[in-house]
């Protein structure tokens, strides 16, 4: 198990069951203003969140069970690169190409915000093969 002082943990409520995953309700406390990971967690700005998560198989929940989700910072940090990094990067580079190509700041800006569509569309294809590549540890409270 990773070091305390290395994870990010949130305590949730299991609103679903099914044979291979998880959803649990997380809920922002006023803890999460002086945490140390807010930047890399994202559950700063939300009252609620909802996060689908794999079924541990070798123990049992039940729904409105209070449980703690934890996550290593490095994949936090993983997390919040692919959804708030690389998109800022890519909208960023459109929009200077599209400038130094002389056109109008405003189509600049709308092609640079064109082009984080097909990145999302990469994403949301690549879901289930992002999920295995993040490792959530589900501890009963």
């Amino acid at each position: 198990m990773t070091n305390e002082r290395n994870t990010i943990s949130h305590e949730g409520i299991v609103t679903k069951i099914t044979d291979d995953e998880l959803e649990i309700k997380i809920l922002a406390q006023s803890a999460c203003a002086a945490c140390h990971a807010k930047s890399a967690c994202g559950m700063g700005e939300q009252a609620e969140k909802i996060l689908t998560v794999p079924r541990p198989k070798d123990q049992n929940f039940t729904l409105m069970q209070k449980v703690n989700v934890k996550m290593a910072i490095g994949q936090g940090n993983k997390a919040a690169v692919l959804a708030y990094l690389i998109p800022i990067i890519l909208l960023l580079v459109v929009l200077f190409v599209c400038l130094g190509l002389g056109l109008s700041e405003g189509l600049s800006a709308l092609l640079g915000i064109v082009a984080l569509i097909p990145y999302y569309i990469i994403l949301y294809l690549k879901r289930d093969k992002l999920k295995k590549r993040f490792e959530y540890i589900i501890e009963k409270q």
